[in-house]
């Protein structure tokens, strides 16, 4: 597994053991900061740090994913998508060229 991936294995109860490790450094303010968010969240600091990070993940890779619209903006999308395309006819004669990445 590539270093600072997070891995699990279960145990023979079912829970989660992790295996993978993730070595950060801080400011000493910045480390303060975690840890009184750490006792006022009542976890240790390895819940934390692995459950925000795991949000924050999520957060940027949704990004990437896909995305949701509530109905309005659904409608918005759908009628721009249903508007025949614009003529440009600098990428029309773009793409007439013969490809720089292919031989012939």
């Amino acid at each position: 597994m590539a270093s600072g991936a997070r891995a699990t294995e279960a145990g023979a109860t079912g829970a989660r053991r992790r295996t993978s490790r993730i070595e950060v450094r801080t400011t000493p303010d910045e480390r303060a900061v975690i840890d009184r968010a750490v006792e006022a969240a009542g976890t240790d600091l390895t819940e934390f740090v692995v459950s925000n990070l795991t949000v924050a993940a999520q957060r940027v890779l949704a990004d990437r994913r896909g995305f949701g619209l509530d109905a309005e903006a659904t409608a918005a999308w759908e009628a721009v998508n249903a508007r025949p395309a614009r003529d440009l006819p600098g990428v029309r004669a773009l793409l007439a060229r013969p490809s720089p990445f292919v031989d012939g």
